[in-house]
Order: C-alpha cells, then sequence, then structure tokens
C-alpha cells in the first residue's frame, strides 16, 4: 500500500512562505500556499513562517483567520518558524504580544538585534548528520521551556530548535538553508500523526 502523501500548507500570509512550500515539494509532500481560513480543512499540517509576528496578527485579526488557525494549531501538527515561533508561544515579551499558546515556552521578539545584527551560524544539533546551518535574521529568543519539551539545538545556552509531541519551532530560518534536516523532520512527525 501506498503512503499518505501529506497535505501541508504553508501560511502565506507574509515571509518566505514560497521557499518553505518549494522544500516540502522537494521532500515529497504536497505543499499548498494557505492564504483563506476555509483552506485549513484540507490540511494535514501547517508551517507558520517568519515574518513580522505584530504584522501576522494583524493580517489573521482582520480576516477572521485567528479563530480556525488557533483551532487548527491544538489539534494538528505545526512548524514555527522565526515569527512562526512568537506566534505558538504561551509568552511573548519585548513587547507583550496576543500568541496561539499552543507551545509551552516563552520567547523574546527581536532578541539578537536588528535586521543588521541578522547572522548566519553553524552549530551542533541532536538531528542525524552533523553540525546544522541556521540563518538568524531579527531572531527571538527562547526564554523559558517546560518539562518535556525537547531541544534539538543550542545557539550559546539559548534553545534555537524545539519540539513538543506534534509542534516544532525554530527562531531561525531553514528555509534560507540548503540543509533539508529540519523539513524532514516536520515531514516524518507529521507522517507519523497521520498514520
Amino acid at each position: 500500500m501506498k503512503p499518505h502523501t501529506p497535505a501541508i500548507g504553508v501560511l502565506a500570509l507574509q515571509g518566505a512562505f514560497d521557499v518553505h512550500a518549494l522544500r516540502l515539494a522537494e521532500l515529497g509532500a504536497d505543499a499548498t500556499l494557505v492564504r483563506k481560513p476555509g483552506q485549513l480543512a484540507e490540511l494535514d499540517a501547517l508551517v507558520i513562517p517568519g515574518g513580522e509576528s505584530t504584522t501576522f496578527l494583524k493580517h489573521l485579526e482582520r480576516s477572521g483567520f485567528y479563530e480556525a488557525l488557533n483551532e487548527f494549531v491544538h489539534s494538528k501538527p505545526v512548524f514555527g518558524t522565526c515569527a512562526g515561533c512568537i506566534l505558538l508561544a504561551s509568552e511573548v515579551t519585548n513587547p507583550h504580544q496576543r500568541s496561539l499558546g499552543v507551545l509551552d515556552i516563552d520567547v523574546e521578539r527581536n532578541a539578537y538585534g536588528r535586521q543588521n545584527d541578522s547572522s548566519i551560524l553553524t552549530t551542533e544539533t541532536s538531528l542525524p548528520g552533523g553540525p546544522l546551518e541556521m540563518v538568524f535574521i531579527r531572531a527571538p529568543r527562547i526564554t523559558r521551556i517546560a518539562s518535556g519539551i525537547q531541544v534539538l539545538a543550542r545557539r550559546d545556552d539559548s534553545p534555537v530548535l524545539v519540539r513538543q509531541g506534534r509542534i516544532l519551532a525554530s527562531t531561525f530560518h531553514p528555509e534560507l538553508s540548503d540543509d533539508p534536516r529540519v523539513h524532514q523532520l516536520f515531514l516524518d512527525i507529521v507522517q507519523s500523526s497521520t498514520t
């Protein structure tokens, strides 16, 4: 029997959503750009890309998207990168803002500085295959993780790639690296959740 090809949406309101979709498609997923809340019903999982988290919230609240997204993230696999990580967090500071609260972490926005403080680092990870390249752009910092959260990579002492069950989050942009391992991990999470 042929395995199910997961239908993974990429929230396409801002950020490098097209690059996420391309990476997922290269790895064998059925990737869809999501611009309307009704599209969520057709999906097995969702990627919330980077961008500017307050702008994300304005788009979501203006179109009635927030409620549908909130319901989705509490029941299906989700991967949040940078601003997506912020939106998934339990608590957001610098300044405080509303979030979906599905991932039991606290996040400080823009913790590593402004746009010109962006950086590309290579650091150890628990993912197979050696060190991982990470692209940080106005990145948030995870300042607290609950027990049971799996830390898969760190920048100095701060977690930068975390997993809580069916939820994956990174404070960096894995779609801007040639390394597909983070997206592959999400596909593995999705596959194990839908079989």
